[in-house]
Protein backbone atom coordinates (compact mmCIF):
# COMPACT_ATOMS: atom_id res chain seq x y z
CA UNK A 1 0.00 0.00 0.00
CA UNK A 2 1.28 3.47 -0.71
CA UNK A 3 1.88 6.22 1.69
CA UNK A 4 1.68 9.53 1.99
CA UNK A 5 4.68 11.22 1.34
CA UNK A 6 4.32 13.87 -1.30
CA UNK A 7 5.23 17.26 -0.04
CA UNK A 8 1.56 18.36 -0.69
CA UNK A 9 -1.71 18.85 1.19
CA UNK A 10 -2.94 16.32 3.09
CA UNK A 11 -6.92 16.23 1.42
CA UNK A 12 -9.51 15.79 3.69
CA UNK A 13 -13.28 15.66 2.27
CA UNK A 14 -15.96 15.57 5.06
CA UNK A 15 -19.85 14.90 3.71
CA UNK A 16 -22.35 16.68 6.40
CA UNK A 17 -22.12 20.92 7.65
CA UNK A 18 -23.86 20.30 10.42
CA UNK A 19 -21.92 20.72 14.08
CA UNK A 20 -20.52 16.72 13.88
CA UNK A 21 -18.43 17.81 10.22
CA UNK A 22 -17.54 21.58 11.52
CA UNK A 23 -16.85 20.39 14.41
CA UNK A 24 -14.89 17.68 12.99
CA UNK A 25 -13.27 19.85 10.55
CA UNK A 26 -12.28 22.67 13.37
CA UNK A 27 -10.92 19.59 15.78
CA UNK A 28 -8.33 18.93 12.73
CA UNK A 29 -7.37 22.61 11.39
CA UNK A 30 -6.31 22.93 15.16
CA UNK A 31 -4.75 19.60 16.11
CA UNK A 32 -0.85 19.65 17.08
CA UNK A 33 0.06 18.06 14.18
CA UNK A 34 -1.47 20.86 11.61
CA UNK A 35 -1.17 23.55 14.11
CA UNK A 36 2.74 22.94 14.43
CA UNK A 37 3.51 22.89 10.85
CA UNK A 38 3.65 18.61 10.55
CA UNK A 39 1.08 18.41 8.63
CA UNK A 40 -0.08 20.80 6.08
CA UNK A 41 -3.83 20.16 5.55
CA UNK A 42 -6.70 20.79 3.03
CA UNK A 43 -10.32 20.26 4.17
CA UNK A 44 -13.44 20.44 1.59
CA UNK A 45 -17.32 19.91 3.45
CA UNK A 46 -20.17 19.22 1.33
CA UNK A 47 -23.72 19.70 1.77
CA UNK A 48 -26.43 18.76 -0.11
CA UNK A 49 -28.65 21.31 0.70
CA UNK A 50 -27.14 25.20 -1.07
CA UNK A 51 -26.92 26.53 3.41
CA UNK A 52 -24.47 25.05 5.67
CA UNK A 53 -25.47 23.66 9.44
CA UNK A 54 -27.55 21.34 9.04
CA UNK A 55 -29.08 20.52 11.94
CA UNK A 56 -28.89 23.66 13.22
CA UNK A 57 -30.96 24.83 10.16
CA UNK A 58 -33.39 22.07 10.14
CA UNK A 59 -33.63 20.28 12.77
CA UNK A 60 -33.88 22.39 15.65
CA UNK A 61 -37.16 24.50 16.70
CA UNK A 62 -36.73 28.12 15.64
CA UNK A 63 -37.33 29.74 19.09
CA UNK A 64 -34.62 27.83 20.88
CA UNK A 65 -32.63 30.61 22.86
CA UNK A 66 -29.52 29.22 22.70
CA UNK A 67 -28.98 27.83 18.66
CA UNK A 68 -28.05 30.98 17.42
CA UNK A 69 -24.76 30.58 19.72
CA UNK A 70 -24.20 27.78 17.88
CA UNK A 71 -25.17 28.76 14.79
CA UNK A 72 -22.49 31.95 15.42
CA UNK A 73 -20.00 29.63 16.75
CA UNK A 74 -20.01 26.99 13.57
CA UNK A 75 -20.30 30.61 11.52
CA UNK A 76 -16.88 31.61 13.08
CA UNK A 77 -14.68 28.47 11.59
CA UNK A 78 -16.44 28.84 8.11
CA UNK A 79 -15.33 32.39 8.11
CA UNK A 80 -12.02 31.71 8.85
CA UNK A 81 -11.71 30.67 5.19
CA UNK A 82 -9.21 27.58 5.84
CA UNK A 83 -11.87 25.22 4.96
CA UNK A 84 -13.75 25.52 1.86
CA UNK A 85 -17.66 24.93 1.31
CA UNK A 86 -19.69 23.11 -1.76
CA UNK A 87 -23.29 23.37 -0.67
CA UNK A 88 -26.14 21.98 -3.04
CA UNK A 89 -23.73 18.76 -3.73
CA UNK A 90 -25.26 15.17 -2.73
CA UNK A 91 -23.40 12.45 -2.05
CA UNK A 92 -23.96 9.26 -4.28
CA UNK A 93 -25.51 11.76 -6.90
CA UNK A 94 -23.35 14.38 -7.90
CA UNK A 95 -20.13 12.22 -6.47
CA UNK A 96 -19.21 8.90 -6.05
CA UNK A 97 -17.31 7.63 -3.30
CA UNK A 98 -14.39 6.17 -6.17
CA UNK A 99 -14.40 9.84 -6.97
CA UNK A 100 -13.64 10.89 -3.53
CA UNK A 101 -11.43 8.50 -2.83
CA UNK A 102 -9.28 9.24 -6.02
CA UNK A 103 -9.38 13.31 -4.99
CA UNK A 104 -8.85 12.63 -0.94
CA UNK A 105 -6.94 11.48 1.33
CA UNK A 106 -9.67 10.71 4.08
CA UNK A 107 -13.33 10.81 3.46
CA UNK A 108 -15.32 11.66 6.87
CA UNK A 109 -19.03 11.20 6.84
CA UNK A 110 -21.04 13.38 9.54
CA UNK A 111 -24.36 12.82 7.66
CA UNK A 112 -25.99 12.59 10.86
CA UNK A 113 -29.75 11.02 11.06
CA UNK A 114 -32.61 12.64 9.87
CA UNK A 115 -35.22 9.94 9.58
CA UNK A 116 -38.20 9.23 12.45
CA UNK A 117 -37.47 5.95 13.67
CA UNK A 118 -39.90 3.20 13.48
CA UNK A 119 -43.09 2.87 15.76
CA UNK A 120 -44.43 -0.57 15.19
CA UNK A 121 -48.53 -0.46 16.33
CA UNK A 122 -51.49 -0.66 14.74
CA UNK A 123 -52.40 2.38 12.96
CA UNK A 124 -49.33 4.21 12.44
CA UNK A 125 -50.11 4.27 8.65
CA UNK A 126 -53.48 6.21 9.00
CA UNK A 127 -54.52 9.59 7.85
CA UNK A 128 -53.07 12.36 10.30
CA UNK A 129 -50.29 10.12 11.86
CA UNK A 130 -47.21 12.12 11.18
CA UNK A 131 -43.37 11.77 12.09
CA UNK A 132 -41.57 14.13 14.14
CA UNK A 133 -38.63 14.55 12.27
CA UNK A 134 -40.40 15.24 8.79
CA UNK A 135 -43.07 18.40 10.74
CA UNK A 136 -39.47 19.90 12.06
CA UNK A 137 -38.46 19.83 8.46
CA UNK A 138 -41.92 21.79 7.50
CA UNK A 139 -41.31 24.01 10.14
CA UNK A 140 -37.53 24.75 9.91
CA UNK A 141 -38.26 25.30 5.81
CA UNK A 142 -36.71 22.00 4.34
CA UNK A 143 -36.02 22.51 0.83
CA UNK A 144 -37.03 19.34 -0.01
CA UNK A 145 -40.42 19.12 2.18
CA UNK A 146 -43.38 20.15 0.52
CA UNK A 147 -44.59 23.94 1.99
CA UNK A 148 -47.94 22.38 3.28
CA UNK A 149 -49.07 20.58 6.39
CA UNK A 150 -52.53 19.37 7.02
CA UNK A 151 -52.83 21.43 10.41
CA UNK A 152 -56.18 20.59 10.68
CA UNK A 153 -56.60 18.80 14.13
CA UNK A 154 -58.16 20.43 17.72
CA UNK A 155 -56.70 17.41 20.04
CA UNK A 156 -52.92 16.19 18.94
CA UNK A 157 -51.19 13.67 20.55
CA UNK A 158 -47.32 13.77 20.69
CA UNK A 159 -45.51 10.45 21.63
CA UNK A 160 -41.75 10.94 22.88
CA UNK A 161 -40.54 12.26 26.28
CA UNK A 162 -37.34 13.80 24.05
CA UNK A 163 -36.60 17.09 23.32
CA UNK A 164 -37.66 16.65 19.94
CA UNK A 165 -40.75 15.71 21.04
CA UNK A 166 -41.57 19.08 23.31
CA UNK A 167 -40.23 21.12 20.11
CA UNK A 168 -43.24 19.40 18.53
CA UNK A 169 -45.40 19.88 21.10
CA UNK A 170 -44.27 23.34 21.89
CA UNK A 171 -44.20 24.61 17.83
CA UNK A 172 -47.98 22.78 17.85
CA UNK A 173 -49.16 24.66 20.84
CA UNK A 174 -47.74 28.30 20.73
CA UNK A 175 -49.76 31.06 18.80
CA UNK A 176 -48.31 31.61 15.27
CA UNK A 177 -47.80 35.45 16.12
CA UNK A 178 -45.29 34.64 18.83
CA UNK A 179 -42.83 32.99 16.18
CA UNK A 180 -42.67 35.52 14.38
CA UNK A 181 -39.55 36.91 16.00
CA UNK A 182 -37.96 34.19 14.25
CA UNK A 183 -36.90 32.86 11.46
CA UNK A 184 -39.59 30.45 10.37
CA UNK A 185 -40.40 30.96 6.87
CA UNK A 186 -44.06 32.54 5.47
CA UNK A 187 -45.54 29.30 4.82
CA UNK A 188 -44.83 28.01 7.94
CA UNK A 189 -46.09 30.92 9.86
CA UNK A 190 -49.59 30.52 7.50
CA UNK A 191 -49.92 27.18 8.03
CA UNK A 192 -49.70 27.77 12.38
CA UNK A 193 -52.06 30.96 12.13
CA UNK A 194 -54.57 28.46 10.97
CA UNK A 195 -54.50 25.90 12.73
CA UNK A 196 -57.50 25.00 15.03
CA UNK A 197 -55.72 23.55 17.54
CA UNK A 198 -56.52 23.68 21.54
CA UNK A 199 -55.17 20.88 23.31
CA UNK A 200 -51.44 18.60 22.96
CA UNK A 201 -51.14 15.96 24.75
CA UNK A 202 -47.54 14.37 25.25
CA UNK A 203 -47.14 11.11 26.28
CA UNK A 204 -44.03 9.34 28.16
CA UNK A 205 -43.61 5.53 28.53
CA UNK A 206 -41.95 6.06 31.57
CA UNK A 207 -42.20 8.73 34.94
CA UNK A 208 -41.44 11.72 35.71
CA UNK A 209 -37.85 10.59 37.07
CA UNK A 210 -36.84 9.21 33.16
CA UNK A 211 -37.37 11.94 31.20
CA UNK A 212 -35.23 12.54 28.33
CA UNK A 213 -35.76 16.36 27.92
CA UNK A 214 -33.30 18.76 29.91
CA UNK A 215 -34.37 21.76 32.01
CA UNK A 216 -33.75 24.18 29.19
CA UNK A 217 -36.85 23.03 26.90
CA UNK A 218 -39.07 22.09 29.79
CA UNK A 219 -38.64 25.46 31.32
CA UNK A 220 -39.28 26.76 27.78
CA UNK A 221 -42.81 25.13 27.92
CA UNK A 222 -44.20 27.75 30.26
CA UNK A 223 -42.75 30.82 27.86
CA UNK A 224 -45.67 30.18 25.55
CA UNK A 225 -48.25 32.50 25.95
CA UNK A 226 -51.67 31.44 26.39
CA UNK A 227 -50.94 28.16 26.91
CA UNK A 228 -51.79 26.10 29.94
CA UNK A 229 -49.70 23.07 31.01
CA UNK A 230 -51.74 20.20 32.23
CA UNK A 231 -50.38 17.69 34.86
CA UNK A 232 -52.10 14.62 35.95
CA UNK A 233 -51.20 13.62 39.49
CA UNK A 234 -51.73 9.85 38.91
CA UNK A 235 -48.69 10.30 36.56
CA UNK A 236 -46.35 11.18 39.26
CA UNK A 237 -44.74 7.89 40.57
CA UNK A 238 -41.71 7.38 42.06
CA UNK A 239 -39.76 4.03 42.90
CA UNK A 240 -35.93 3.30 44.80
CA UNK A 241 -34.24 4.07 41.24
CA UNK A 242 -36.14 7.54 40.98
CA UNK A 243 -35.69 8.82 44.54
CA UNK A 244 -31.96 7.74 44.02
CA UNK A 245 -31.73 9.52 40.49
CA UNK A 246 -33.38 12.57 41.28
CA UNK A 247 -30.63 12.61 44.91
CA UNK A 248 -27.74 11.93 42.42
CA UNK A 249 -28.49 13.35 39.31
CA UNK A 250 -29.06 17.71 39.81
CA UNK A 251 -30.43 17.20 36.11
CA UNK A 252 -32.98 15.10 37.34
CA UNK A 253 -33.68 16.59 40.30
CA UNK A 254 -34.63 20.12 38.63
CA UNK A 255 -37.17 18.16 36.08
CA UNK A 256 -38.62 17.00 38.47
CA UNK A 257 -39.14 19.71 40.86
CA UNK A 258 -40.56 21.99 37.96
CA UNK A 259 -42.49 19.19 37.13
CA UNK A 260 -44.10 19.03 40.56
CA UNK A 261 -44.62 22.51 41.45
CA UNK A 262 -46.15 22.99 38.41
CA UNK A 263 -48.80 20.47 39.47
CA UNK A 264 -48.82 22.30 42.62
CA UNK A 265 -49.92 25.44 40.92
CA UNK A 266 -52.30 24.18 38.50
CA UNK A 267 -54.89 24.00 41.34
CA UNK A 268 -54.30 27.53 41.90
CA UNK A 269 -54.38 28.18 38.21
CA UNK A 270 -57.60 26.74 37.40
CA UNK A 271 -59.53 29.26 39.49
CA UNK A 272 -58.11 32.30 37.28
CA UNK A 273 -59.18 32.50 33.17
CA UNK A 274 -58.13 29.68 31.51
CA UNK A 275 -56.13 29.53 28.54
CA UNK A 276 -57.12 29.14 25.05
CA UNK A 277 -54.77 26.39 24.56
CA UNK A 278 -53.60 23.01 26.71
CA UNK A 279 -50.42 21.30 26.76
CA UNK A 280 -50.79 18.34 28.51
CA UNK A 281 -47.82 16.09 29.76
CA UNK A 282 -48.80 12.19 30.35
CA UNK A 283 -46.35 9.69 32.11
CA UNK A 284 -46.55 6.20 32.68
CA UNK A 285 -48.12 5.42 28.74
CA UNK A 286 -47.24 2.94 25.92
CA UNK A 287 -48.83 3.55 23.17
CA UNK A 288 -50.41 0.66 21.90
CA UNK A 289 -53.09 1.56 18.62
CA UNK A 290 -53.99 4.75 16.43
CA UNK A 291 -57.49 4.18 15.85
CA UNK A 292 -58.98 4.65 12.99
CA UNK A 293 -62.28 5.85 11.40
CA UNK A 294 -62.76 6.00 7.53
CA UNK A 295 -58.88 5.68 7.55
CA UNK A 296 -58.50 8.81 9.32
CA UNK A 297 -56.86 9.11 13.09
CA UNK A 298 -59.85 9.45 15.43
CA UNK A 299 -57.81 8.45 18.88
CA UNK A 300 -55.08 6.78 20.46
CA UNK A 301 -54.99 4.32 23.30
CA UNK A 302 -52.14 3.73 25.95
CA UNK A 303 -51.60 0.76 28.27
CA UNK A 304 -51.05 2.75 31.69
CA UNK A 305 -47.41 1.35 33.51
CA UNK A 306 -46.28 1.39 36.28
CA UNK A 307 -42.75 1.44 37.64
CA UNK A 308 -40.87 -1.75 38.60
CA UNK A 309 -38.60 -0.44 41.33
CA UNK A 310 -35.50 -0.49 38.67
CA UNK A 311 -37.09 2.84 36.68
CA UNK A 312 -37.96 0.56 34.23
CA UNK A 313 -41.46 -0.04 33.50
CA UNK A 314 -44.20 -2.94 33.51
CA UNK A 315 -47.96 -2.85 32.11
CA UNK A 316 -50.88 -2.74 34.32
CA UNK A 317 -53.06 -4.08 31.64
CA UNK A 318 -55.23 -1.12 32.02
CA UNK A 319 -55.63 0.88 28.78
CA UNK A 320 -57.04 3.93 27.96
CA UNK A 321 -58.06 5.92 24.67
CA UNK A 322 -57.67 9.34 24.22
CA UNK A 323 -59.49 11.46 21.33
CA UNK A 324 -57.09 12.85 18.74
CA UNK A 325 -57.43 14.24 15.12
CA UNK A 326 -53.42 13.57 14.68
CA UNK A 327 -50.38 11.95 16.56
CA UNK A 328 -46.51 12.84 15.87
CA UNK A 329 -44.37 10.21 17.12
CA UNK A 330 -41.15 12.04 18.59
CA UNK A 331 -39.58 8.67 19.70
CA UNK A 332 -35.86 9.27 18.04
CA UNK A 333 -33.90 10.08 14.35
CA UNK A 334 -32.84 7.09 13.13
CA UNK A 335 -29.69 7.36 9.94
CA UNK A 336 -29.59 6.64 6.51
CA UNK A 337 -28.09 4.18 4.59
CA UNK A 338 -25.41 5.78 1.83
CA UNK A 339 -23.91 4.75 -1.31
CA UNK A 340 -21.05 2.19 -1.64
CA UNK A 341 -21.14 2.70 2.75
CA UNK A 342 -21.57 -0.11 4.86
CA UNK A 343 -24.80 0.25 7.01
CA UNK A 344 -25.73 -1.25 10.52
CA UNK A 345 -29.60 -1.51 9.62
CA UNK A 346 -30.54 -2.45 13.29
CA UNK A 347 -28.77 1.09 14.87
CA UNK A 348 -28.89 3.54 11.98
CA UNK A 349 -25.24 3.82 11.93
CA UNK A 350 -22.15 3.40 9.88
CA UNK A 351 -20.10 0.38 11.51
CA UNK A 352 -17.15 1.77 13.10
CA UNK A 353 -14.45 1.19 15.51
CA UNK A 354 -13.67 4.52 17.06
CA UNK A 355 -14.75 6.54 14.01
CA UNK A 356 -12.78 4.17 11.86
CA UNK A 357 -15.08 2.59 8.93
CA UNK A 358 -15.19 -1.34 8.94
CA UNK A 359 -16.70 -3.33 6.30
CA UNK A 360 -18.80 -6.65 7.21
CA UNK A 361 -16.24 -8.65 8.48
CA UNK A 362 -14.83 -5.78 11.04
CA UNK A 363 -11.76 -4.81 9.36
CA UNK A 364 -10.78 -1.09 8.58
CA UNK A 365 -11.29 0.25 5.56
CA UNK A 366 -8.80 2.45 4.70
CA UNK A 367 -9.52 6.53 4.37
CA UNK A 368 -13.35 6.15 5.39
CA UNK A 369 -13.97 8.00 8.94
CA UNK A 370 -17.43 8.78 10.76
CA UNK A 371 -18.38 10.81 13.13
CA UNK A 372 -21.72 12.57 14.61
CA UNK A 373 -24.69 10.56 14.76
CA UNK A 374 -23.91 8.67 11.96
CA UNK A 375 -21.26 7.17 13.68
CA UNK A 376 -22.61 6.42 17.60
CA UNK A 377 -26.60 6.78 16.62
CA UNK A 378 -28.48 10.06 17.68
CA UNK A 379 -28.08 10.18 21.18
CA UNK A 380 -26.62 12.81 23.53
CA UNK A 381 -26.89 16.75 22.68
CA UNK A 382 -24.86 19.00 19.86
CA UNK A 383 -21.72 19.53 22.28
CA UNK A 384 -21.53 15.68 21.99
CA UNK A 385 -20.41 15.86 18.62
CA UNK A 386 -17.35 17.52 19.59
CA UNK A 387 -15.92 14.65 21.88
CA UNK A 388 -17.13 12.07 18.88
CA UNK A 389 -15.14 14.23 16.27
CA UNK A 390 -12.19 14.52 18.71
CA UNK A 391 -11.94 10.71 18.67
CA UNK A 392 -12.31 10.58 15.20
CA UNK A 393 -9.60 13.11 13.95
CA UNK A 394 -7.38 11.07 16.39
CA UNK A 395 -7.41 7.94 14.69
CA UNK A 396 -7.24 9.77 11.15
CA UNK A 397 -4.17 11.43 12.10
CA UNK A 398 -3.04 8.25 13.48
CA UNK A 399 -3.20 6.76 10.28
CA UNK A 400 -2.63 9.50 7.69
CA UNK A 401 0.84 7.63 6.85
CA UNK A 402 -0.57 4.49 5.96
CA UNK A 403 -3.69 5.68 3.74
CA UNK A 404 -3.57 4.68 0.36
CA UNK A 405 -2.55 8.49 -1.48
CA UNK A 406 -5.02 10.08 -4.22
CA UNK A 407 -4.70 9.33 -7.86
CA UNK A 408 -5.70 13.39 -9.02
CA UNK A 409 -5.05 15.36 -5.38
CA UNK A 410 -4.96 18.82 -6.61
CA UNK A 411 -7.69 21.06 -4.73
CA UNK A 412 -9.17 21.82 -8.73
CA UNK A 413 -10.09 18.71 -9.48
CA UNK A 414 -13.47 18.30 -7.61
CA UNK A 415 -14.08 21.83 -8.90
CA UNK A 416 -13.52 21.00 -12.18
CA UNK A 417 -16.17 17.52 -11.42
CA UNK A 418 -18.62 19.42 -10.65
CA UNK A 419 -18.79 22.13 -13.10
CA UNK A 420 -18.15 19.70 -15.95
CA UNK A 421 -21.33 18.00 -14.60
CA UNK A 422 -23.50 20.69 -14.18
CA UNK A 423 -24.01 20.99 -10.66
CA UNK A 424 -24.66 24.43 -9.46
CA UNK A 425 -22.76 23.95 -6.17
CA UNK A 426 -23.21 27.07 -3.74
CA UNK A 427 -20.05 28.39 -1.69
CA UNK A 428 -19.67 30.22 1.69
CA UNK A 429 -19.16 33.39 -0.34
CA UNK A 430 -22.72 32.34 -1.69
CA UNK A 431 -24.17 31.78 1.66
CA UNK A 432 -23.08 35.28 3.15
CA UNK A 433 -24.99 36.51 -0.08
CA UNK A 434 -28.16 34.01 1.52
CA UNK A 435 -27.70 35.18 4.62
CA UNK A 436 -27.78 38.81 3.85
CA UNK A 437 -30.92 38.42 2.17
CA UNK A 438 -32.95 36.51 4.15
CA UNK A 439 -31.88 39.28 7.14
CA UNK A 440 -33.47 41.89 3.75
CA UNK A 441 -36.41 39.79 4.20
CA UNK A 442 -36.59 40.19 8.15
CA UNK A 443 -35.85 43.84 8.14
CA UNK A 444 -38.60 44.65 5.51
CA UNK A 445 -41.23 42.46 7.42
CA UNK A 446 -44.37 44.74 7.94
CA UNK A 447 -46.45 43.43 10.73
CA UNK A 448 -50.18 43.09 11.00
CA UNK A 449 -51.85 45.99 12.78
CA UNK A 450 -51.72 45.76 16.19
CA UNK A 451 -48.03 43.37 16.02
CA UNK A 452 -44.79 45.05 17.89
CA UNK A 453 -43.15 42.93 16.20
CA UNK A 454 -39.39 43.10 14.29
CA UNK A 455 -37.92 40.38 12.80
CA UNK A 456 -34.32 39.50 12.14
CA UNK A 457 -34.54 37.28 9.03
CA UNK A 458 -36.56 35.60 7.25
CA UNK A 459 -35.50 31.87 6.30
CA UNK A 460 -35.89 31.27 2.12
CA UNK A 461 -37.56 28.28 1.88
CA UNK A 462 -36.97 26.96 -2.04
CA UNK A 463 -34.08 24.85 -3.37
CA UNK A 464 -33.80 27.11 -6.97
CA UNK A 465 -34.12 30.19 -5.25
CA UNK A 466 -31.18 29.45 -2.78
CA UNK A 467 -29.42 28.35 -5.31
CA UNK A 468 -29.60 31.32 -7.23
CA UNK A 469 -29.31 33.70 -4.75
CA UNK A 470 -26.23 32.40 -3.56
CA UNK A 471 -25.01 31.85 -7.35
CA UNK A 472 -25.79 35.39 -8.34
Amino acid sequence: MATHLAPRPFRVAIIGSGPAGVYAADILTKSQEVSGGDVHVSIDLFESQPAPYGLIRYGVAPDHPRIKGIMNALHKVLDRGDIRFFGNVTYGRDVTLSELRSFYDAIIFATGATKDAVLDIPGIELDGSYGGADFVSWYDGHPDVSREWPLTAKEIAVIGNGNVALDVARVLSKHADDLLTTEIPDNVYAGLLASPVTDVHVFGRRGPAQVKFTPLELRELSHSRDVDIVLYEEDFDFDEASDAAIKSNNQIKIMVNTLTNWLVEQDERDSKTPASRRLHLHFLHTPVEIIGTEGKVSGIRFERNELDGTGNVRGTGEFIDYPVQAVYRAVGYFGSELPEVGFDARRGIIPNDGGRVVDANGAQVPGLYATGWIKRGPVGLIGHTKGDALETIGCLLEDRSGLPVPERPGESEIVNLLESRGVEYTTWEGWSRLDAHEKDLGASFIPAPGLDIVRERVKVVDRDEMVKISRT
